[in-house]
């Protein structure tokens, strides 16, 4: 469809305004109902500068994307943000998070109805995304499925039977904090063994290092210590590096030993694992797969299903499109 015909249907239409607030940049993107982007665009958050003024560049980006795209107000169902928790999605509210400096009890929600006269409706941005994928991604024609973000942490989100899974507390969904082995070492959040502290890519590398203290040989054994990315660690595995191969191969291991967790207790169709070390597909997914088969029930571990992510940058968008859709159906 060409720019003009976009524009033209997108006149006509009902469309949503999904917005992704992260630590570094704010993305926003004019969403059909259907799911379809019709838009995007994207700011730096600078979150040093409060969030008054963060809000602002939310709303500034969203109502220049409505401008741009020739969209009257009266056309926009709703506007969803997607947003570092902990939060209230029943009360718009931020209750706090380390991402974004001075950001207690911040009512996102209302301040930005206020500036756009829309409604605007506050969800988790790991559940946005799960969302995203779901709706219009690796997801589609499932109804029980989790996501694994696989970065400098590991997140995660669950849909269950159609619906997202946000808990009494919306804190439903913290995959990465799965207690692995209760002896482990210690993860961000305070305690000992989660997922997160032996699958994420910072533990990755962390493993690397201890590795290479220990006196294994690597590839990247040239490398400056505070250089080597989760990425080169999966390169180097491509290449046929012996110990890179065997921490991606430990990784699925802990990956697959939490799934079957998740396995046994919600009996997903799907696990979706977004993020650049997921990238890594088979190497990653043949050892998550052998861990689930030994260690979850058979018939839960027999329907299971692996996939990366499909929406990349746009799921938090999509996401945070498609839950305010959801949300301002059920209000109505």
């Amino acid at each position: 469809m060409s720019a003009a015909k976009r524009a033209s249907k997108a006149s006509a239409d009902k469309v949503l305004v999904g917005i992704d607030l992260g630590g570094t940049n704010i993305k926003a993107g004019i969403v059909t109902p259907e799911g379809e982007m019709l838009a995007r665009s994207r700011c730096e958050t600078r979150a040093q500068e409060g969030p008054d003024a963060v809000i602002s560049r939310m709303a500034d980006l969203a109502e220049r994307l409505l401008d741009e795209e020739k969209i009257d107000r009266s056309r926009v169902i709703a506007v969803g943000v997607g947003s570092p928790g902990p939060l209230s999605s029943a009360r718009g509210v931020v209750v706090y998070t380390p991402n974004l400096p001075g950001w207690t009890d911040i009512p996102v929600s209302a301040k930005m109805k206020e500036r756009l006269g829309l409604d605007v409706f506050l969800e988790n941005d790991a559940n946005s995304a799960c969302w995203g994928e779901y709706w219009r991604g690796a997801g589609r024609g499932t109804k029980t499925m989790v996501i694994f973000t696989l970065g400098t942490g590991v997140g995660g989100g669950i849909v269950l039977d159609g619906r997202l899974l946000r808990g009494i507390d919306d804190t439903a969904g913290h995959l990465g904090h799965i207690i692995v082995d209760p002896e482990g070492p210690r993860c961000g959040c305070g305690n000992r063994g989660c997922l997160e502290a032996y699958a994420s890519a910072t533990a990755l590398v962390r493993r690397y290092h201890e590795a290479v203290a220990e006196g294994s040989k690597s590839s990247l054994k040239d490398k400056p210590r505070g250089e080597v990315t989760a990425r080169d660690i999966h390169e180097a595995a491509s290449g046929g590096d012996a110990l890179c191969r065997s921490l991606m191969e430990e990784t699925g291991r802990w990956l697959g030993v939490a799934l079957a967790t998740v396995a046994n207790v919600i009996n997903p169709e799907l696990a979706v694992y977004s993020g650049g070390m997921a990238a890594a597909g088979g190497m990653l997914f043949e050892p998550i797969m052998r861990e689930v088969r030994h260690r979850a029930l058979r018939p839960p571990a027999a329907r299971l299903r692996l996939a990366q992510a499909q929406l990349g940058d746009d799921a938090g968008v999509v996401g945070a499109a498609g839950c305010a859709l959801t949300r301002a159906q059920e209000s109505r």
